[in-house]
């Protein structure tokens, strides 16, 4: 029976990894529950899953979490300190970190410092100091095991394949709320607007982010740390209907495509069950009923985050933490109806512009710029 530490529990990747929990509870069980501020919420879970530590980001919230968990015999503690030390002293088989944002780094590099797996639904952790959480995990012997369902089809189309037979890699996208809007009228883009995913139920800042399609920047990002192949090789295909969730092509021309409906708990499943495949009532893909599905190369013009992201990532350095960070402030502003839409892209590449390149590998350096939010 694996121990899972669960990270950002009360979060949609944390809700359907505990589903996964319910369908399987032969095969998981959880020893620690973490959330930003939901602590009702957090709460609720403690006493359904009685997880021997509950750590709430928020210290705000540490009283309402000591009352709520009062004679349970369960531990708790109060703030992100907590958290990093929890992740890193806690029993725990694998960590699934499903933070949203800068605020997952610490998290992950706590986890590959104590030499723990970790299910990685933080991809700002890999984009603002991948070279750092690689070596962490090469030095304690962690793993990375991909959650985002881009990531998670490249690696199991990789599975038993040769890195030399390897051409490239393609990530699918949607493409989001606006692929058919007139660029014209992103001015008028309110944040009700874009938090209409076509296909995804997400969190407020990702689901912008994949209006913006920083998101799928981030995941380019992502994808060379994860999968240690050039920039160059990884290219971004959108593909309206989100069935196929990324390809891999190889040296003979041959492609590999991983297919499913859009439901976050399969890869969620596979990085918790991995190497095996644990059996779901989750909904199957009916080919015949998708029909047709759609590919088109991105809108530079129309989606300039991704040009913004691949040069931060062909800049390197610390060029793609500030990348992040300008962004997570950005889509925050944007919500609070501060900027407009296009002001986003304009908003992170003026910080890139201004950025003067630090240590990639200095862990004091990239929690330094993580504290810039």
């Amino acid at each position: 029976m694996k121990k899972i530490a669960l990270l950002g529990s009360t979060g949609s990747i944390g809700t359907n990894t505990l589903q996964i929990v319910d369908a399987h509870p032969e095969e998981f069980r959880v020893t620690f529950l973490a959330a930003n501020s939901r602590v009702e919420r957090l709460l609720e879970q403690a006493h359904k899953y009685r997880p021997g530590m509950v750590v709430i980001a928020d210290e705000s919230k540490y009283t309402l979490l000591r009352d709520g968990l009062k004679g349970t015999g369960i531990s708790y503690a109060a703030g992100a300190k907590a958290l990093e030390a929890a992740v890193r002293d806690h029993e725990a088989d694998i960590v699934l970190n499903a933070i949203v944002g800068s605020a997952g780094l610490p998290a992950t590099i706590a986890a590959a410092e104590a030499g723990r797996d970790i299910a990685l639904s933080n991809k700002e952790s890999l984009v603002m100091a991948g070279e750092l959480i690689n070596r962490l995990c090469e030095k304690n012997a962690a793993r990375i095991l991909p959650v985002d369902s881009e990531h998670s089809a490249i690696w199991q189309c990789l599975a038993g394949e040769a890195p030399k037979d390897v051409e490239k890699l393609i990530l699918t996208g949607s493409g989001g709320p606006f692929l058919r809007r007139d660029p014209e009228s992103f001015d008028s883009i309110t944040p009700e607007e874009a938090l209409r995913h076509p296909n995804w139920s997400m969190g407020k800042k990702i689901t912008v982010d994949s209006a913006t399609l920083f998101n799928k920047g981030l995941e380019l990002i992502e994808a060379r740390h994860l999968f240690h192949i050039e920039a160059e090789r990884i290219a971004i295909l959108i593909h309206p209907e989100s069935i196929i969730h990324s390809m891999v092509q190889f040296r003979d021309g041959s492609v590999k495509a991983q297919l499913g409906v859009p439901d976050m708990k399969i890869p969620i499943q596979y990085a918790l069950g991995y190497p095996g495949r644990l059996p779901s009532n989750w909904p199957r893909l009916d080919l015949a009923k998708t029909a047709k599905l759609h590919f088109e190369e991105p809108d530079i013009r129309r989606f300039p985050a991704l040009r913004i992201s691949r040069e931060a990532l062909e800049a390197g350095m610390t060029y793609p933490a500030v990348l992040n960070i300008a962004n997570e402030k950005a889509v925050y502003r944007f919500l609070n109806r501060e900027i407009g839409f296009p002001e986003i892209a304009k908003e992170v590449e003026k910080a890139l512009e201004a950025h003067r390149p630090l240590d990639p590998c200095s862990r004091e350096n990239i929690l330094a710029l993580a504290e810039m939010l």
